[in-house]
């Protein structure tokens, strides 16, 4: 078993302009993200469109990236699905490829009670051996999970080990980090406070920024678990302005393809009804890459 811990980017799905899914474009960024040196990797999470993709095609997405990490870096797969039946059925078709994690969120148009979040976390991680990360994104699912909740699934299913917290709520961080010690890791999910985060006990964070800035995350992760404050604020003041723009523009997807399409890397559009970056955002992200220009490969 992996350890899971450290700057995780979560990987877009390359698309050609037909919108269709470019797997070689997937290879390849994943060759270019293993050689920045992350910790890990996720893919066919939000920022990878798992909602807008095919039942076949996240199934392919699985194997293609099993096949190509081949066991360099730890990978995490989302099997997110509106259903429990159906997220067994990712889960365990991700475990069999071998991925070495699952990531799960609750059903997003149900707005389940936390009784029923809980339930369906719990059977999902039965269904399986390997770990599972939980996954709590308000402004995603509509639903703010308690902390109690994700504490006591936690404490019940052993193979629920890891928490990706979204709801940008810090003390909420803080509290599951601690009291959850012994049971359940944070893994922080909102990248404009991911420095507050780690120094509330989060061991790992799901970066969409680590898309575009993969060195510059990691960095800033490792200079956090080595005691070098000044460098991690240091590393913190220059990506913050993107981690700002990613969470507050409500086009996470499209900056990050257009970035990755930037740097010369696979992008491509995002499916419909997601549209392309208006010209005031295209100038916002140029002017930020440009200062990040040590870090990225344009």
């Amino acid at each position: 078993m992996k350890q899971l811990e450290g700057a995780f980017p979560v990987l877009v799905t390359p698309m050609f302009e037909s919108e269709e899914v470019n797997v070689d474009g997937l290879k390849s960024n994943i060759e270019h993200f293993i050689k920045q040196g992350v910790a890990g990797l996720v893919v066919n999470g939000s920022t990878g469109e798992f909602a807008s993709l095919e039942n076949l095609e996240k199934l392919h997405l699985m194997e293609v990236a099993v096949e190509q990490v081949a066991g360099r870096v730890p990978l995490i797969v989302g099997t997110a699905a509106e259903t429990t039946k159906d997220a067994i059925m990712y889960t365990q078709y991700a475990e069999k490829t071998g991925a070495d994690a699952a990531l799960l969120i609750n059903s997003y148009y149900a707005h389940p009670k936390d009784a029923e979040i809980y339930e369906h976390f719990k059977a999902v991680a039965n269904s399986v051996k390997f770990p599972i990360m939980i996954y709590n994104n308000p402004f995603t699912s509509g639903v703010d999970i308690g902390t109690e909740t994700i504490l006591q699934v936690g404490r019940d299913v052993e193979n629920i080990t890891h928490i990706k917290e979204s709801s940008g709520e810090i003390r909420k961080v803080r509290d599951i980090s601690r009291q959850g010690k012994g049971h359940i890791k944070t893994f922080c999910g909102a990248d404009d406070l991911v420095l507050e985060s780690l120094l509330v006990g989060a061991t790992g964070w799901i970066s969409v920024a680590g898309n575009i800035v993969p060195r510059l995350a990691t960095d800033l992760f490792n200079s956090v678990q080595q005691g070098e404050l000044e460098k991690a604020w240091h590393y913190y003041d220059q990506i913050l302005p993107l981690c700002n723009f990613l969470e507050g523009s409500g086009k996470y997807v499209q900056i990050v393809k257009r970035a990755m399409d930037l740097q010369g890397l696979a992008g491509g559009p995002s499916r419909k009804p997601r549209l392309p970056l208006n010209p005031q955002e295209e100038e916002m992200l140029k002017d930020i890459l440009q200062q990040l220009e040590q870090y990225v490969v344009i």
